[in-house]
């Protein structure tokens, strides 16, 4: 709330006045616009070669060349895994609306030039809130746009060569009886794909969440390592939410978050000590 509230003392640029509100709202509304801009930049970008877009990244996982398939199967040689290897990919994909592959398109190029425009967008947040912030605030918080976006990516990232491929491969060949034959409609592949690429990129933000939760004093290590079991349980069932209903896929995506957490436990001790230390000079 104190973040808030010091919003409404900003300064513009003449040092004498204040902003009221209707400023402050005015100033949001360009930041608003810019980020925007940015995602509407990068979805043109990528409707331009939204057709090789489309074949090569989008239905990516739907080949059986796919550079997951071929990894994992490799890997699953050398290890003497079979679970790593996986069977062929057997899918057909249809549209089902008259507008319904142009709307696809647009869909999926506003959807690309936002993750492409996502560390602008967050700069453009981080411009609005730092002249709130305190000078040891601003410190803390320094390079937070820079780690935000890059577990952002590293969570569509691993959402897209290893979770997506799992579950499309999982689902495209699962059959209640060889009668019935599976044709996907690209509505449903896409939903899957981009839902499970947007949720990893979100929970891949997990350690920003709690270094910041933990500045504020919500977060304690403490609660942390108290509450490990209930934690780990509960990101078992988001892994088991999104991802096929077979244990290793679960686990694939378990253990990276798992790690996540541990890190974020790191985070929140350091944090904690720092404050502890400022607690102290200030006494």
């Amino acid at each position: 709330m104190s973040i808030f509230k010091n919003l409404l003392n900003k300064r513009n640029n003449n040092p004498q006045g204040e902003m009221n509100f209707l400023d402050h709202v005015e100033d949001l509304r360009w930041h608003i616009i810019r980020s925007v801009a940015a995602i509407l930049i990068g979805a043109i970008i990528i409707f331009i070669n939204v057709e090789w877009i489309v074949d090569k990244i989008i239905l990516g996982p739907a080949h059986n060349e796919f550079i997951s398939y071929k990894f994992f199967c490799s890997l699953g040689k050398f290890l003497h895994i079979d679970a790593f290897c996986l069977g062929k990919v057997n899918m057909e994909f249809q549209n089902t609306s008259v507008a319904g592959q142009f709307m696809m398109g647009m869909s999926i190029s506003l959807m690309l030039g936002f993750i492409i425009a996502f560390p602008f967008i967050l700069w453009e947040l981080w411009r609005f809130v730092k002249p709130a912030l305190k000078p040891i605030e601003v410190k803390y918080a320094k390079g937070g746009v820079f780690w935000c976006s890059i577990l952002f990516f590293l969570g569509v990232i691993f959402s897209y060569y290893i979770v997506i491929p799992y579950t499309i491969n999982f689902f495209g060949n699962y059959k209640l009886s060889p009668l019935v034959k599976n044709i996907t409609t690209m509505d449903s592949y896409y939903e899957t794909m981009s839902n499970l690429t947007l949720a990893m990129g979100i929970v891949f933000e997990l350690p920003v969440f709690v270094f910041f939760l933990s500045r504020i004093g919500i977060l304690t290590p403490e609660i942390l390592r108290k509450q490990r079991r209930v934690s780990i349980l509960i990101l078992f069932i988001i892994s088991e939410i999104i991802t096929p209903p077979d244990l290793f896929s679960c686990l694939l995506v378990f253990i990276p978050l798992f790690l996540l957490f541990e890190i974020s436990v790191k985070i929140s001790d350091r944090t904690a000590s720092d404050r502890r230390k400022k607690e102290a000079m200030n006494e």
